[in-house]
């Protein structure tokens, strides 16, 4: 048998499959099918998923372990912060360390455990990077620029100005004075479609500024669609809030980010230049139930026969949320 685990980070939602527990680790083809059926909410396993967390053993000997993040459409992301504070804990608890590095796409990351945020709400931090604003590292194409910050771009919405940070997901942000669900839609299902801007997609962030070092963001998912947060949407959300916005940040401070499931911090240190600025995301590590499965019927997609139990988590990170006044 092995065991799944249904997690979130901010009620962003995710499988963690740890594939050292294999016989037989699943092929690429096979993760991408994996993700597809056990996140789409209508096949009735736990309400679906945003994505599948794969964690492997370490291709290097920096790192504890590796993690891949498999999108609900079966695509592959670079990372994910939310789910990186998920797999944190569960490495953490797994080899007993409190701190470590773990393998992504792009980058050996730090992680470390936090101070619970309420009784029963395990926390995490989790380093993002690497960072960047070059046109080519995101990519995107408008006008001949190399960077896009804090720039108008009518053709995207009128009246409203965009920053685009890969960190090393690409993300697009705007701040606004309040979010129009409707127009992050529209553009967000825009610029993940065949388009001239982001051939590749890119996830849109809309932004309110409520007060110093306070934020509220709301994400339209590359691969996933709206979500309830974005790790690396919130965390370059901060970075763009950092530089734009100095009369509002002060560095030496958290930056609290609420978003419609629930709240994180980040930290920001600006460095000599933007992209050597170091950011820390620190939140919830949530696991919410366990899945149990023959190996067997997980290689072949026979998804109806798992044993599912639940942690009892939920309800205290409910009982946090409740107590976030925004």
């Amino acid at each position: 048998m092995v065991q799944l685990l249904k997690v979130h980070g901010s009620e962003n939602q995710f499988f963690i499959l740890d594939q050292t527990q294999l016989d037989t680790q699943l092929t690429d083809t096979e993760l991408s099918q994996l993700g597809i059926q056990l996140c789409n909410p209508e096949n009735g396993i736990l309400d679906g998923a945003d994505g599948v967390l794969v964690v492997n053993t370490s291709t290097n000997s920096e790192a504890l372990a590796q993690m891949r993040v498999i999108n609900a459409d079966g695509s592959e992301a670079k990372m994910c912060g939310n789910g990186l504070r998920t797999v944190s804990r569960y490495l953490s608890e797994k080899y007993n360390e409190p701190s470590f590095k773990i393998e992504t796409l792009e980058a050996n990351l730090d992680v470390k455990k936090s101070a619970d945020l309420a009784i029963g709400v395990p926390a995490f931090s989790v380093q993002i990077k690497p960072i960047s604003f070059e046109a080519k590292d995101l990519p995107f194409s408008y006008k001949g620029m190399n960077e896009m910050i804090n720039e108008e771009v009518p053709e995207f919405i009128m009246g409203q100005t965009f920053t685009s940070i890969a960190v090393p997901n690409p993300h697009l942000i705007s701040f606004v004075g309040h979010i129009n669900e409707k127009e992050l839609g529209i553009l967000g299902k825009t610029l993940n479609s065949p388009n001239e801007y982001f051939p590749e997609g890119v996830n849109v962030s809309f932004a309110e500024i409520r007060g110093d070092n306070e934020l509220f963001v709301q994400t339209y998912e590359r691969g996933v669609g709206f979500t309830n947060a974005c790790g690396t949407g919130m965390s370059a959300t901060s970075l763009a809030f950092a530089l734009l916005h100095k009369d509002k940040f002060t560095e030496s401070d958290d930056i609290s980010v609420y978003n419609p499931g629930g709240m994180v911090k980040t930290h920001i240190t600006l460095g000599n230049t933007k992209e050597q600025s170091d950011i820390h995301l620190i939140g919830n590590a949530t696991f919410t139930h366990t899945l149990d499965i023959d190996e067997a019927d997980l290689h072949s997609l026979n998804l109806n026969k798992f044993d599912i139990k639940s942690t009892g988590e939920e309800s205290l990170y409910q009982d946090f949320v409740s107590e976030i006044v925004k």
